[in-house]
């Protein structure tokens, strides 16, 4: 607040759904990220137990319709301030699930307030291409979706490549040589990169959580036009017996590293559970 000279006051803020739609709030410039995801979900009729399962995000909308995840709120984090912080990168806040492994949708499917969130998630990823449903899945996609069948809508595309990963924007990466272009999309314990080779050949290479030992984030320096850092996200990886590491120069280099740590997350309470059994 003092960086950016915002004194505490009563303002309004947008906080957009996957659909589109906003919920205006009114709240206080130094309200957190984890009252107002609190307040947005409640006044959405989200059962309180159920909150941890969602986070706030930065998304920024790109002039050919692309559509940017920025990177995870932290929960002490002021999104009033970080918004004004970001304002000529022309960021909105969000709220998408906050979960990498698929199966944990079971656990929202009774509440009408998470089954609408996920819903209205898995019809953006579909209308952006970001899952890869086969022709036959599609027309019962679609089919479902007429007919408002949310439950079976999500029950069927938890099964198709790529539902619930995080998407990054294209970068460039080190593997398998310097200098290849990559897409890159994160979740279900894996780091999936469809890689563009200098030779225009395209190779998909699937990096294994449990496979990597370590990782590290680290800042560049100002692009040429100075507007923002270029980070760089290297990662420790076991590749048939040798460890090596592989680098991701990608500017969504912190939201890549949150998802890393939230899916071990989700690997070590699974494990515990499982041994607890």
């Amino acid at each position: 607040q003092d960086t950016f000279k915002i004194q505490t006051q009563r303002a309004y803020l947008d906080v957009y759904l996957a659909d589109g739609s906003n919920i205006r709030l009114d709240i206080q410039t130094s309200d957190t990220a984890e009252r107002i995801l609190e307040v947005t979900l409640c006044k959405m009729g989200l059962s309180r137990d159920l909150i941890k399962y969602f986070s706030l995000f930065f998304f920024q909308d790109h002039e050919d319709g692309a559509l940017s995840v920025v990177k995870k709120v932290a929960e002490f984090e002021l999104p009033y301030v970080s918004l004004q912080s970001m304002k000529e990168f022309h960021c909105k806040l969000g709220i998408r699930k906050w979960y990498m492994d698929p199966s944990l949708d079971t656990l929202l499917m009774d509440c009408s307030a998470s089954l609408n969130l996920l819903y209205m998630q898995a019809i953006q990823e579909v209308k952006r291409n970001w899952v890869k449903p086969t022709e036959g899945q599609m027309q019962e996609l679609e089919f479902l979706q007429k007919n408002g069948n949310k439950a079976k809508f999500l029950e069927l595309i938890r099964k198709m490549q790529f539902y619930g990963y995080v998407r990054l924007d294209p970068c460039i990466c080190d593997y398998p040589e310097e200098g290849c272009s990559a897409d890159i999309c994160v979740g279900n314990n894996e780091i999936n990169c469809c890689i563009k080779l200098p030779t225009n050949q395209t190779k998909e290479v699937s990096f294994k959580i449990n496979r990597l030992r370590s990782w590290q984030v680290t800042s560049l320096g100002a692009t040429k036009d100075g507007e923002e850092d270029t980070l760089e996200l290297r990662f420790e990886y076991n590749d048939s017996g040798t460890w090596q590491w592989i680098t991701l120069y990608t500017k969504q280099a912190f939201l890549l590293s949150s998802c890393l740590k939230k899916m071990i997350s989700e690997q070590m309470m699974k494990a515990a559970k499982e041994g607890q059994e």
